[in-house]
């Protein structure tokens, strides 16, 4: 009878164990899939993938000084292959390298006599669902120049420079965190996916040198509205008084139309861009005399 009763414990106890091993090794199955990555799709890839550069410009009002500025700006989409560990473009594709969309962003006006340069760089990683890898910034006019940089690795890296008193050299660090000027990408690779209500977000570099803010994260609220064919992503600083609005094409590619900032203490000091036209070329190779007549169709000068 002992034999037997122990002979039936020790069954049970090995069923329990292989129960648990099972249960531990199957750690999301009760839960929702928790997979980071996800498949693009080939629209997405015979748009993207076929060795040109999306290229669109802007009317560009600046509200710099308490005045609106007219200037013009250019958004600047390509992807290109990347090396994770220097975070630098690759000379060619290698098992080192991946595959990063990068956007340029610039923006050039002037305020009275001197005139303002500014360019961000962003790139994500492509089917990622937290896709951010770096981001630079630089700010040039005439009375000197700033440039900020973020790397992300385990935490967010951020360097800034500049020639402003209080804001010389600066190393931050922060734990992994939204941040504003990589939602630029979510709108064309992840709509779906762009958090809405109440975030954690590190604002657009340009605006927190522009108005020498913080660099940290601030509290901001997410939201999306749909309207005809297009979508708004709104996004508000309630502590900055800042928002920022994004409208694109609600179809792919979400083309970006125009977007506006707004200072919600003093609502008519806004900036605003409305999309001029679009093209997709190699613009790299378009370097020689007499592909300057290109800048006409963008209506840039």
């Amino acid at each position: 009878m002992n034999k037997t009763y122990r002979l039936l414990q020790f069954t049970f106890y090995k069923s329990l164990f292989i129960l648990t091993i099972g249960l531990l090794s199957c750690e999301n199955c009760f839960t929702k899939n928790t997979s980071s990555t996800f498949s693009l799709k080939e629209d997405f890839k015979s748009y993207w993938f076929n060795g040109t550069a999306e290229i669109s410009s802007f009317q560009l009002t600046q509200s710099r000084y308490g005045a609106p500025r007219e200037g013009s700006a250019v958004l600047i989409f390509v992807t290109e292959d990347f090396l994770s560990k220097d975070q630098v473009k690759a000379n060619k594709k290698s098992d080192k390298s991946e595959v990063v969309l990068k956007l340029n962003r610039t923006k050039n006006f002037i305020t009275g006599i001197y005139p303002y340069s500014i360019m961000n760089s962003s790139f994500t990683r492509l089917g990622d669902l937290n896709p951010l890898v770096k981001i630079t910034t630089s700010i040039q006019e005439w009375c000197g120049q700033a440039y900020m940089q973020l790397n992300r690795k385990k935490k967010l890296l951020i360097e800034s420079h500049s020639y402003f008193e209080g804001e010389a050299d600066q190393e931050l660090s922060f734990e992994d965190t939204l941040t504003q000027d990589e939602l630029w990408h979510w709108i064309r690779t992840q709509p779906d996916k762009i958090p809405e209500g109440s975030v954690s977000l590190i604002p657009s570099f340009e605006f927190l040198r522009l108005q020498h803010k913080p660099i940290q994260p601030y509290e901001a609220k997410i939201n999306l509205q749909t309207i005809n064919n297009q979508k708004i992503m709104a996004i508000v600083y309630p502590t900055l008084a800042h928002e920022i609005k994004i409208t694109f094409n609600n179809t792919p590619p979400y083309l970006i139309e125009e977007w506006e900032e707004i200072n919600l203490n003093q609502p008519e000091d806004r900036t605003s861009a409305k999309r001029i036209n679009t093209i997709k070329i190699p613009y790299w190779q378009k370097n020689r005399l007499g592909d300057e007549t290109l800048r006409d169709s963008l209506g840039l000068k």
